[in-house]
């Protein structure tokens, strides 16, 4: 982060800190009550704990045209981003996603996908294995799902070693899980909700939408790992009929991926960017670009099984995953995790363990 912006931070984070009006609110302004200065690992911190719901600066007296010019979502969604960025690597990845990330996954996308559409298959096939073979897929998904899950892994050992985090107790964990699971930091402190798209009212539409994605996401995960089991140990090969627990799980996860995302993408729409990271706004728009087109390909392929499209549906769902998989520790898609691990280490500041 530039020292300029460094320096901006501190001063907004100082005057909140100072104020407490909007105490109340969420996880980072109780958090900021247990100091009084504010280094570069104390502000990645609250960065992360932020949920951008803008409560708190529809209420504040100190934003413009007052003189101290407080735009708290604003600076902290700076600093959550940089973040995220500078624990990445490598690191002209992270800067492509941030910066142009839209436009980093349709280049991606369509690669991907033009690869496995232009790919030997038969003329004629019964199901997707019959294009690619469960062999050929896991060759492909498995190393980038794991390279992916790996570089994450080690993006967030360097948060927690950057904000002093310790060793986790069940109790900690436990607590970061459950305001995760709930998305306690977005009701607004009060249980109102959040102004993300609308300044003169609150709402749980972002909190709804949040919960769609995010569970959605798990079902269609749990979907993937159920499949993985039944073929692997009860030798029970895909396709599955639609009662089975991978279509009963799936089908679901889906749907409510695919409405959670564009309700996202209305909502994000009308929002200012300016309260938030306006300079890698393409990388927000990448990480539910890539959830959508994940849901919506996965349904079309399920409910276009018996047309001609399979084969061009199947490569374009094949594409989305493979690049959903080589975006994740660089896009938007690691906020959950670095949420869980800075709830985590509230929870541990909280009970006194600095």
């Amino acid at each position: 982060m530039s020292n300029d912006k460094l320096i901006e931070a501190r001063r907004q984070i100082e005057i909140c800190n100072a104020c407490r009006y909007c105490e109340g609110f969420c996880a980072v302004f109780p958090a900021m009550t247990r100091q009084r200065t504010f280094a570069l690992a104390d502000m990645t911190q609250l960065a992360n704990l932020c949920h951008n719901c803008q409560g708190c600066y529809n209420a504040c007296q100190y934003t413009a045209p007052h003189e101290f010019q407080i735009n708290l979502p604003g600076v902290l969604a700076d600093v959550r981003a940089e973040s995220w960025e500078r624990m990445a690597s490598p690191a002209v990845l992270a800067r492509a996603v941030q910066h142009h990330g839209l436009w980093t996954l349709l280049l991606l996308v369509s690669v991907i996908s033009t690869v496995f559409l232009l790919s030997p298959a038969p003329a004629q096939a019964q199901n997707f294995y019959s294009y690619f073979s469960h062999t050929t897929l896991v060759t492909v998904f498995a190393p980038l799902f794991l390279a992916g899950v790996w570089l994450t892994a080690v993006a967030l050992r360097r948060y927690w070693r950057e904000v002093g985090g310790q060793s986790l107790r069940l109790a900690e964990l436990w607590s970061a899980v459950r305001a995760a699971a709930n998305l306690r930091n977005l009701s607004g402190g009060q249980g109102q909700g959040c102004q993300y798209d609308d300044d003169d009212r609150y709402s749980q539409r972002r909190r709804w939408a949040h919960q769609a994605v995010m569970y959605g996401f798990l079902l269609c995960f749990a979907s993937t790992s159920v499949a993985t089991l039944m073929h692997y140990v009860w030798a029970w090969p895909a396709p599955y009929p639609w009662y089975t627990p991978p279509k009963l799980l799936g089908v679901p996860g889906g749907v409510l991926l695919s409405l959670g995302c564009v309700a996202l993408m209305v909502m994000k729409a009308r929002a200012k960017p300016e309260l938030g990271s306006a300079a890698r706004w393409g990388g927000d728009w990448a990480f539910v670009a890539a959830l959508l087109l994940t849901g919506l390909s996965g349904l079309m392929v399920y409910f276009g099984a018996s047309s001609g499209y399979l084969r061009a549906l199947l490569a374009l769902h094949l594409g989305a995953v493979a690049s959903l998989f080589i975006l994740l520790p660089y896009s938007k898609m690691v906020h959950g995790f670095y949420r869980l691990a800075a709830l985590a280490r509230e929870a541990q500041l909280a009970a006194g363990r600095s």
